[in-house]
């Protein structure tokens, strides 16, 4: 998977469909311009006869066959100001100097982190994630955290939830080092949304859909299942990472009548030794995968 620039999509690139799934391939692509001869969209034709439209110039996933330019540490990461929040990234980054898909999200986020934009925090979190559960690195992992965690909520949906993931990843990172009171502190912000609403009608009725979820998660179970039939493994691992940041939530914040901690400890670990076997199988399968 890479993200590309609409006008660099090419044939035999695949979409990622709304289920997760790959599309038909790619066969050729054409742009359309506006009124005033502006490129606007991308339109790709795909295997199947279907056209998809892009805007010009936005970003969107594909899975490609195409090898990822080589990024250079010393090159390619941005000049950073000490303390910064780019400066983190930059200083993450090193630690794994290697790891192609890390410095490609570090260069792109040392040119500049924007905290209001949703977009970039998602990047973030993205980071966290891939150095817990690809790398073993929970120090790392830990470290991109904390640059979400103390965000406050402030309605914006879009951006609490990379700010909620990272705080149940931290959780639970600090669970497992016995940091009991860093663990319960990040999973008690998980809390601030259903507290936020001050209408009583509105909250109690908040509330029991939130218990609905603590009880009855989904763990995407048949997603997983339908992947694992297809033998196709970059799904697999999407709907196992979904499942794991689910686990990671109810773990972190607790409350559940359905799953006990010690029933959640035990999944945890599971699906991370899973996610993880499916990452080493995608490395090994390379872009044919």
């Amino acid at each position: 998977m890479r993200s590309v620039k609409a006008q660099q999509v090419q044939p035999g690139d695949r979409f990622l469909t709304r289920r997760g799934e790959p599309s038909e391939p790619v066969q050729h692509t054409r742009i359309s311009r506006d009124d005033f001869g502006t490129p606007a969209l991308i339109v790709a034709t795909l295997a199947d006869g279907r056209e998809v439209r892009i805007a010009f110039g936005s970003t969107i996933r594909v899975r490609t066959h195409r090898p990822a330019p080589v990024i250079d540490p010393a090159a390619d990461l941005a000049p950073v100001e000490e303390g910064s929040p780019e400066a983190v990234v930059v200083e993450i980054a090193r630690r794994h100097p290697e790891d192609q898909h890390l410095l490609a999200l570090a260069a792109k986020l040392s040119r500049g982190i924007n905290m209001r934009s949703g977009s970039q925090l998602e990047d973030i979190d993205t980071m966290a994630r891939y150095l817990f559960t690809d790398l073993d690195d929970s120090e790392g992992a830990l470290r991109a955290t904390t640059l979400l965690t103390d965000l406050p909520y402030d309605g914006a949906m879009g951006r609490w939830k990379s700010i909620e993931s990272s705080l149940a990843l931290a959780a639970n990172i600090h669970h497992h080092r016995g940091e009991r009171a860093e663990a319960e502190a990040a999973g008690a912000r998980l809390r601030e949304p259903d507290e936020a609403e001050t209408d009583p009608v509105r909250a109690r009725r908040t509330a029991e859909i939130r218990q609905r979820q603590l009880n009855e998660p989904n763990l995407y179970d048949r997603e997983i299942l339908r992947a694992q039939a297809a033998g196709d493994l970059v799904a697999e691992r999407q709907w196992r990472e979904s499942r794991l940041s689910t686990l990671f939530y109810l773990r972190a914040r607790g409350g559940s009548e359905t799953f006990t901690d010690e029933e959640l400890d035990r999944r945890v670990a599971r699906e991370v030794e899973a996610v993880r076997a499916v990452a080493d199988r995608l490395a090994e399968a390379g872009p044919d995968a």
